[in-house]
């Protein structure tokens, strides 16, 4: 039987793995937190029957939960009191890099953003995923597969690789 303890421990030890992965799923750290805590919240109402691994529960609360806020979410334009600062053309240093990549993962299906968002940034082996994303590690594969090949026709992929060499 799972207690309160555990789950603290629990908290404690994955709790910025987590809101990576729920960073990663929604590019805003403000919902990445709450996309976090809702997770957790849910998983304690259930914390006693979680088996002795719990991450498979606590990711698909988390890929669910994501999945269903942004089915309601109006992702439209956010206002700014500035405008953003451009990189300069002579090249992208680290973040720009970085934000290259984000709107190449952006460009993705949920689905295919999630595989390459567990596989690639939270190490998860495919079993662990489709166990997570309620499919056969086949198509944990497939949908991989195919992430990555929009991610290489997508521009960001040109310039992250401009960077690199």
């Amino acid at each position: 039987m799972r207690d309160r303890a555990d789950f603290e421990l629990y908290v404690e030890a994955r709790s910025a793995r987590l809101l990576r992965t729920a960073y990663l799923l929604c590019r805003d750290w403000p919902t990445a937190e709450d996309l976090v805590q809702t997770a957790l919240a849910k998983a304690w109402t259930a914390w006693r029957r979680v088996g002795a691994n719990p991450d498979p529960y606590v990711y698909r609360i988390l890929t669910n939960t994501h999945a269903s806020w942004w089915r309601r979410r109006w992702h439209g334009e956010v206002p700014t009191a500035e405008l953003p600062e451009r990189p300069h053309p002579g090249g992208l240093d680290d973040f720009g890099t970085r934000e290259a990549l984000r709107a190449a993962l952006v460009a993705l299906p949920a689905k295919q953003r999630a595989v390459i968002v567990l596989r690639y940034f939270d190490d998860l082996p495919d079993e662990a995923i489709g166990e997570i994303l309620d499919c056969s590690a086949a198509t944990v594969r497939s949908q991989a597969a195919r992430a990555l090949a929009k991610l290489r026709l997508h521009p960001a992929a040109g310039v992250a690789a401009r960077t690199e060499g």
